[in-house]
């Protein structure tokens, strides 16, 4: 059985539950209710597992807080013995627009500081990376206000569809394949 570590980037806490840094735990909850798993805790984490057509997909939502989420991918990549090739990242993103997603093979953290951290945990920038847009719309020097504020009214009616094309992104990427899903949900 084909494994897949699809690790959800967010903060821990209540205070960081509703807010656009956040998007990676919110897709993570949105797989774990619609294939009706349930997160336990364990060491750097919390994990979920989905199977779906020979394939396992492990939904990590790392307990190291954002800018230190390598150490949980690393960690849970060497204890469930699965390749890089097959991981894919969760994180927003500030140069997209508003739920658009963006499936990536490779690439640059793009100051993404959870990106960043990954990257130099595994010693490479080749790991599959699906960015949610969450836009750029905030005062210059209020960014980070802006990422670790909660969603607008109106974000907040389009999020559940968004999250929804954003769970069915991440099992096409292990049904279908990385190019596949690419050309079928990017920038939708």
């Amino acid at each position: 059985m084909k494994k897949y570590l699809i690790a959800c980037l967010g903060n821990i806490g209540g205070e960081y539950a509703h807010t656009r840094h956040n998007i990676g735990f919110m897709v993570a909850d949105t797989l774990a209710k619609t294939h009706n798993v349930s997160f336990s805790t364990e060491k750097l984490g919390d994990l979920a597992e989905i199977k779906v057509k020979g394939r396992t997909f492990i939904l990590l939502k790392p307990s190291t807080y954002m800018n230190l989420s390598g150490k949980a991918v690393r960690y849970w990549l060497e204890k469930e013995k699965i390749p890089v090739e097959n991981l894919l990242v969760i994180t927003d993103d500030l140069n997209i627009p508003f739920g658009t997603i963006r499936l990536k093979g490779k690439g640059s953290d793009g100051g993404h500081n959870g990106l960043k951290d990954i990257q130099s945990q595994l010693n490479t920038q080749n790991y599959a990376r699906l960015r949610f847009g969450i836009s750029s719309n905030f005062e210059t020097g209020k960014q980070i206000n802006y990422v670790l504020g909660e969603w607008t009214p109106e974000e907040q009616a389009l999020l559940p569809e968004r999250l929804e094309k954003c769970a069915e992104a991440v099992l096409s990427y292990g049904l279908a394949g990385l190019q596949n899903t690419m050309n079928t949900f990017n920038n939708k």
